[in-house]
């Protein structure tokens, strides 16, 4: 099934805000599985790139810097050298240099292994833009998860008053309307469905219901 051990994995792709992070979170809990956030291990470093005022230009500097950090997760936050960062990543600057960076294919391939290491019993939900075409290829199941424009831009502007960060939301779709466009015609990893994903649009289902669809076809997948 996979590089390791036959342990078996639920790959969720999909744009930003398509609801795949809450979804992967809530799977992982149900099924007991680990859980990959790739997006925030690219926001992570970015964030630390930030921090350390390297220019996004230098990948020798920011492959030094990658060196010096290590990933966990921890429920449904991240952990880079033990110090939980969750909220610290979540601003629209960070996601924007992230999405900078994830166009990079040195820097990609060098994130390659970290998300891979995380393959664990007794599965593993990964949650990403190539996860089902690039990381795990290999995937049990992969879905790929959108929702129509407006939706996402809701879902995001929610996401980030709660986190108490303060945003403008015209801004806000229109960041979110450039970042599908690099995610989509960047030339390394484009964001597309593996040709096998079974493609769910969550525009009209809550989470419960998207979590359930998802279930239902891991159920029929395997028994």
């Amino acid at each position: 099934m996979n590089i390791k051990n036959n342990i078996p994995i639920i790959a969720i792709d999909g744009p930003t805000a398509s609801g795949k992070g809450t979804v992967a979170f809530s799977l992982a809990k149900i099924l007991g599985w680990s859980i990959l956030d790739s997006g925030a291990i690219y926001r992570s470093l970015a964030f630390f790139i930030i921090q350390n005022s390297i220019s996004y230009t230098d990948i020798n500097a920011i492959l030094s810097l990658l060196k010096t950090l290590k990933f966990s997760f921890h429920s449904n936050n991240i952990h880079v050298n033990s110090l939980d960062i969750t909220e610290k990543i979540r601003n629209e600057d960070v996601g924007k240099l992230a999405s900078i960076i994830s166009e990079n294919r040195i820097i990609r391939d060098s994130l390659l292994n970290i998300q891979r290491s995380c393959i664990q019993e007794p599965g593993l939900i990964a949650d990403g833009r190539d996860m089902g075409t690039v990381v795990f290829p290999f995937a049990s199941l992969k879905i790929f998860l959108t929702a129509n424009i407006d939706i996402r831009v809701e879902r995001r502007y929610k996401q980030l008053i709660t986190s108490k960060v303060s945003v403008n939301i015209s801004n806000l779709r229109s960041a979110i309307i450039d970042r599908d466009l690099r995610d989509t015609q960047r030339v390394v990893s484009p964001l597309i469905p593996a040709y096998d994903a079974h493609i769910l649009d969550s525009s009209y289902l809550t989470n419960d219901e998207t979590v359930s669809v998802i279930l239902d076809l891991w159920k029929n997948r395997h028994y």
